[in-house]
């Protein structure tokens, strides 16, 4: 099983309400959250924002508090892998308008129920669904 790292990008909308932060995969193009393997040299939270600013083109403050993990399975070119990603709460301050991956994906804003149907992990959509973000900023 490999280990991956991810955030849970998130921010508040004018009404108080959380929107989740979502891209989609390279390849099958559908809804997940930015996630990727480890990088050399730094801890798992920060490794995990790197995957933000390169997937997604946002910055922001990550949590040092895992809030779980989720497992999947990685399409490798000869099949896949089981994978585990464990999911740190990001919230957002900037949107970028380029980043390094841009052009093979996209990203979209959700709703907390909206982003929790749009994945399949039905892991992470547990994450997503009770993911409290006044708990996530500490």
């Amino acid at each position: 099983m490999i280990t991956q790292y991810g955030v849970l990008a998130y921010r508040m909308s004018e009404g108080g309400e959380p929107m989740i932060l979502l891209v989609t995969s390279r390849e099958t193009r559908r809804w997940v959250i930015p996630r990727g393997n480890p990088v050399v040299g730094l801890p798992p939270p920060l490794s995990a924002a790197e995957e933000a600013w390169e997937e997604a083109g946002v910055k922001g403050e990550t949590s040092f508090q895992e809030i779980g993990s989720y497992r999947y399975r990685k399409r490798r070119r000869f099949g896949s892998v089981p994978a585990e990603v464990f999911v740190y709460p990001f919230r957002v301050t900037e949107e970028l308008d380029e980043w390094p991956e841009q052009s093979e994906r996209e990203r979209r804003w959700f709703r907390r129920a909206e982003a929790a149907e749009a994945v399949e992990e039905a892991d992470l959509a547990d994450l997503i669904s009770a993911f409290n973000p006044r708990l996530g900023e500490g």
